[in-house]
């Protein structure tokens, strides 16, 4: 077996001190965390920036002529430049604060779908998607009168591309969202090729970046994407927030979905106009604090760089695979040849929740069920897998210990 590749010059060792969860102990052996596609850990740095703005200088945002509210707001204000520079936005204005990725999603379906779509055009989704970009194309579906269609991936987990392009060949389509990479097989799609075939027939495209922009440099204009999805609690930052990139011209034409203050311009009791984007799709108080811890994450991030942070994940789904493969009765689902650090499998006679149990009873933390993704567990003819998901503070130890225990689960249901 040969002995993965990782880059030296990236300390594993002092990154994974930045993480005060990783210290401790569960059921007296170390903590293997191998959950993180689900929620990523905290680095100090995030931790220590909202502690930070919650001691110092808390106020809410936007409206309060006092220093407090004023560096409250330049510091939650940052983190738009930050999302920005992330995603190689050309506009600052192009980023809305959204939950997650799945408010976001909901967003582009109400705002864009029931706006500024017309009853009759469809929306194309894949076979791998997760439920938060399933649900709020059927719901626009059964409200607005949209069609929804579903692209097919073949059997090792890639979209089959030239099903995709066929459904195009009506003229109906006029929106397209698709994941950018597998929450389940790991799987990148091609979106710049995907954009390309959308465009060329007339259609939107929207990317759910959820899983991929943790792992690779995500650039929405070399992509030409019209939307792009991320959330904030899988890029090492908090939960409650997120980000919406939308080309501005899209989003100047599309209506608010949510009514409240800071999302107006001006109102009475006949009417009411509304802010400029991107201020007027985000109605009421937003997760200030966790929109400053965001813009930790993100810095802290771009400290380490995508490259080293793609060259290890790569290296540490390579090992995995290897490592994994080699188990008898284990079954890795999934073969797709641009794929990311995300390993879910099988084992002969072992539920995925029993395989779960006892590797917790191990100190190893992994996912069991269907992932959000039950249409794709459909596809592939599962009830449910479990999944390892790899972060920066992975060590190919880690996924040794994995194996080594996993080879005594499939001994223990034998």
């Amino acid at each position: 077996m040969n002995a993965p590749s990782f880059d030296a010059r990236l300390d594993i060792a002092a990154i994974r001190a930045q993480f005060p969860i990783l210290e401790q102990k569960i059921r007296g052996k170390d903590l293997v965390f191998l959950d993180s596609a689900a929620s990523a850990q905290k680095p100090r740095a995030v931790i220590d920036a909202m502690v930070g703005a919650m001691e110092t200088q808390y106020a809410n945002i936007h409206r309060g002529l006092h220093w407090m509210s004023e560096r409250t707001t330049e510091a939650y204000e940052a983190t738009r430049d930050a999302a920005a520079r992330l995603l190689n936005a050309g506009d600052r204005h192009e980023i809305v604060f959204v939950r997650n990725s799945t408010e976001g999603i909901n967003l582009v379906a109400h705002s864009y779908g029931r706006g500024i779509m017309k009853p009759g055009q469809a929306v194309v989704i894949s076979a791998m998607e997760h439920h938060s970009n399933i649900v709020p194309w059927q719901m626009l579906r059964d409200a607005h009168g949209t069609e929804l269609r579903v692209a097919p991936i073949n059997d090792a987990g890639e979209l089959d591309m030239a099903a995709y392009e066929a459904l195009f060949a009506d003229g109906k389509v006029g929106l397209v969202a698709i994941t950018h990479m597998s929450n389940v097989l790991g799987s990148y799609t091609p979106a710049e090729r995907i954009i390309q075939i959308a465009h060329a027939h007339g259609a939107k495209v929207l990317l759910d970046g959820s899983q991929a922009v943790v792992h690779r440099r995500v650039d929405v204009r070399a992509l030409d994407a019209d939307f792009y999805v991320f959330t904030g609690h899988k890029l090492y930052g908090p939960t409650g927030i997120g980000v919406l990139y939308g080309k501005r011209e899209l989003l100047e034409a599309m209506p608010p979905w949510m009514g409240g203050g800071d999302m107006i311009s001006s109102v009475t009791y006949e009417r009411s106009t509304w802010a400029r984007v991107p201020h007027k799709f985000e109605a009421g108080t937003p997760a200030i604090i966790e929109g400053i811890g965001l813009n930790a994450a993100i810095e802290w991030v771009e400290g380490i760089g995508y490259p080293a942070i793609a060259a290890h994940e790569a290296a540490l789904t390579d090992h995995a695979l290897s490592r994994l493969s080699a188990i008898e009765g284990l079954t890795v689902i999934g073969r797709a040849q641009d794929r990311g650090g995300v390993v879910s499998f099988t084992l002969d006679r072992a539920h995925a929740h029993d395989i779960a149990t006892l590797l917790d009873r191990a100190g190893i933390a992994v996912r069991a069920g269907h992932h959000c993704a039950e249409p794709l567990m459909h596809r592939l003819g599962l009830e449910s897998t479990a999944r390892a998901s790899f972060g920066i503070y992975t060590t190919p130890g880690e996924i040794d210990v994995l194996a080594d225990t996993l080879i005594k689960v499939r001994e223990f249901f034998q």
